[in-house]
Parts: structure tokens; C-alpha cells; sequence
């Protein structure tokens, strides 16, 4: 019997995994696919996540393949207004470089990876039994493309029951392990639907150090600087439109993007809010995405959730899990609350229009959100 079984392996879930092996556990991951797990992203790193992942070991590795991240711009129309990080650089990394790093030191920790889908999860006062269905599961989930086909490829016959004294669900925005377990909040119904999220890679030298988000009328484009001659574009919307015409709402980016190859395919995630009931239950806690998601509107979603991954880690060390969900709820008080604040205020269009230039002519109440932001980590977290 594992003292902890990870299921989930994204990053994480990987990052969740390294910390329990840094804590004397013996761990091991259960992720449905194989090989290296893409995702619709806008695959910024808060200066929070780079300082995580630099204590983790693997931040130089990471580092070599990204570029780093001075600040945020926001951007409409003749309209601009800028906030450096105040605590380090930030880095604009591809999603699948930061997954290859993190497996390369899962195995290099010698900690075992399964694959298979859990398809049931079972308690008691003494462990967790996750069973796994066997095989590599190929399923075209909403979140990996652009049209949110769902197709499976793949027949499952075997099953395999792992036991540990912990589970860490780390398994995404639509945790299988959160609905098994009946923790899943009843949906949000806002009134214009839900939100999702697109994103591809371009060819083109980028022309700021800066994350630039660009708002529109009906969505906001994330600029991120991944490479010397690559950016990522992921747009944020509630429409139900291809990349391309939603990009047509950016007058000046298209203009920047014109002419530029596309060096990935579209990816989509979505719906984004999710809620949990509650992050423990019993032996199992739920970390990043699976524990509850607002928005990727303010981009602290990695950073968060590797200080969850630890501090979930530091509750399952000290045989305390309980003490999870207080720190839980205090690493996502400020970052949850600043985004579903932001949400509302530009739900109407009226405050799309009116947030840049109301940035614009307060800068220092820019500079303290995107602070704030880009400070949310463990020092919340009791060591």
C-alpha cells in the first residue's frame, strides 16, 4: 500500500507527487493518457509558480525552453495600461515543455506511473481503493479541441485496484474523481452562459516582455511570449466560434498576427467555472482544477495550484488532512475573490469598455491586483 496515490498527471499532479516523495512518502501517479498531456492555457507563469517550481527542483530546466515575464498589459483600442512583477520575473513557457520537465523528474524520484481512467473510488477509516481501467484513454475531451468533438477509441476489459492511505485528486476542471465522490457544486448559471477558453501558437518574434491581454467586445485575447520567435494566443469568451472569427474582434492583434504561421492546432477547455462542496473528504483531497475553478481570467491558475499541491502534501504528512481545507481556503480567498470581482464588472458592456481606461487613469490600483496576483503562494500556508 502507497501512503499516497496521485491521480492526475498534469502539473500539477506531478508537482503534488515530487513534494510527497520530498516528504518521505511512497507515491504514485495514475494519469489516463500517455505521453506528454497538452492543454488550452495561456501558459503564463506568475512569478509565484516560477519560485515553486525553482524550490521543486526542476525551475532552471523549465526556464532553458521559456522566456521570462516582466509584467501584464491590458489593452483596448489606444487604450493601455501596464504593471511589472514587483517580486521576480514571470515565464511564458509551452504547456508541454513544463509537463516534459515535471515527468522527467517524477521518474527520475522513482515514482510509478499508471495508466488508466478511475472508474471507482471507495473509503474507509484506513485508506482509499481507486479502481483503474486499464489502457490508455484516447477520449477527445471538451477541453482538448477547438470543436469539443467526443469521440472514444478505446475498449477497456481490464480493471486494477490500487490502495493507499491518501488520494490526491489532481485530475482537471472535470474531475472524475470530485463527481465519483458527489462533490461537485451545483452548477453556476450566469446569465449569458458559460465561459471557455481557445488556444494555438504563432511564428512571430514577440514584441513585449508583457503577458498583453486584449479585450473586445465579446472576449479577451492573452498575448504570451513562449519563445524567441513564438507566442501563444488563447482567447477567453462565451461565444461559440472558431479562433479565427473570434480574433476578428481584435482589430490591432490581428494586424500583429498577420502573415504569421500557426505552430499548433486550436485547443479548447471549457465550461470554466467548477465548483467543489468541499476539497476533503475523508482521505481524499482535491488540488488545482479539480478543487474548484472561477476563471482564467487573472492567469494564477498553476500558481495556485502548486500551492495546493504542497500544502495538501504538509496536511497528508502530519496525518492531518482536515487541516487542507483551512489552507485551502486561504490560499484561494484573495485570488478568487479578485477574479470573480473582475468577472462581474465586466460582464456588462459597459465595463468591458470602461476597464482599460479606468486602469488607465489608476494605475497604482492595477499595479496592487496584478501584485497580488503575482504573490499568491504557500506563504499562506503553515510549514
Amino acid at each position: 500500500m502507497d501512503d499516497l496515490l496521485v491521480v492526475g498527471g498534469g502539473p500539477v499532479g506531478l508537482a503534488t507527487a515530487l513534494h510527497a516523495a520530498r516528504a518521505g512518502l511512497s507515491v504514485s501517479v495514475l494519469e489516463r493518457r500517455k505521453g506528454l498531456v497538452d492543454k488550452a492555457c495561456g501558459e503564463g507563469l506568475m512569478p509565484s509558480a516560477v519560485a515553486e517550481l525553482h524550490e521543486l527542483g526542476v525551475g532552471e530546466a523549465i526556464a532553458r525552453d521559456g522566456m521570462p515575464l516582466t509584467g501584464i498589459a491590458y489593452v483596448s483600442g489606444r487604450h493601455r495600461v501596464e504593471a511589472p512583477f514587483s517580486r521576480g520575473p514571470g515565464l511564458g513557457v509551452r504547456r508541454t515543455r513544463l509537463a516534459a520537465v515535471l515527468t522527467d523528474a517524477v521518474a527520475r524520484a522513482g515514482i510509478r506511473t499508471h495508466h488508466g481512467t478511475a472508474v471507482e473510488v471507495r473509503r474507509d477509516d484506513h485508506g482509499v481503493v481507486v479502481v483503474q481501467r486499464e489502457g490508455v484513454d484516447s477520449t477527445d475531451h471538451a477541453e482538448d479541441t477547438e470543436h469539443t468533438e467526443h469521440t472514444e477509441h478505446t475498449e477497456y476489459t481490464v480493471y486494477t485496484e490500487h490502495t493507499a492511505r491518501y488520494v490526491v485528486a489532481a485530475d482537471g476542471l472535470h474531475s472524475p474523481v470530485r463527481h465519483l465522490l458527489g462533490l461537485d457544486a451545483p452548477p453556476a448559471r450566469p446569465r449569458e452562459g458559460a465561459r471557455h477558453g481557445l488556444r494555438r501558437h504563432v511564428r512571430v518574434a514577440p514584441w513585449t516582455s508583457r503577458v498583453e491581454v486584449h479585450w473586445g467586445a465579446l472576449a479577451e485575447a492573452y498575448v504570451t511570449p513562449v519563445g524567441p520567435d513564438e507566442v501563444g494566443v488563447a482567447v477567453l469568451t462565451r461565444e461559440r466560434l472558431p479562433l479565427d472569427d473570434l480574433l476578428v474582434g481584435f482589430p490591432e492583434l490581428a494586424a500583429r498576427l498577420a502573415g504569421a504561421p500557426a505552430t499548433s492546432t486550436p485547443r479548447g477547455a471549457g465550461g470554466l467555472r467548477q465548483g467543489s462542496t468541499r476539497r476533503v473528504a475523508g482521505r481524499v483531497l482535491l488540488v488545482g482544477d479539480a478543487s474548484g475553478y472561477v476563471d482564467a481570467l487573472t492567469g494564477e491558475g498553476i500558481a495556485l495550484g502548486l500551492a495546493q499541491a504542497r500544502a495538501a502534501v504538509e496536511a497528508i504528512a502530519a496525518g492531518d488532512p482536515a487541516a487542507y481545507e483551512r489552507s485551502w481556503r486561504r490560499l484561494t480567498r484573495r485570488p478568487d475573490a479578485l477574479t470573480a470581482g473582475l468577472l462581474r464588472v465586466t460582464r456588462p458592456a459597459w465595463g468591458r469598455r470602461a476597464l482599460v481606461p479606468a486602469a488607465a487613469t489608476a494605475p497604482w490600483v492595477f499595479r496592487g491586483v496584478v501584485d497580488a496576483l503575482a504573490g499568491a503562494r504557500t506563504d499562506l500556508v503553515t510549514r
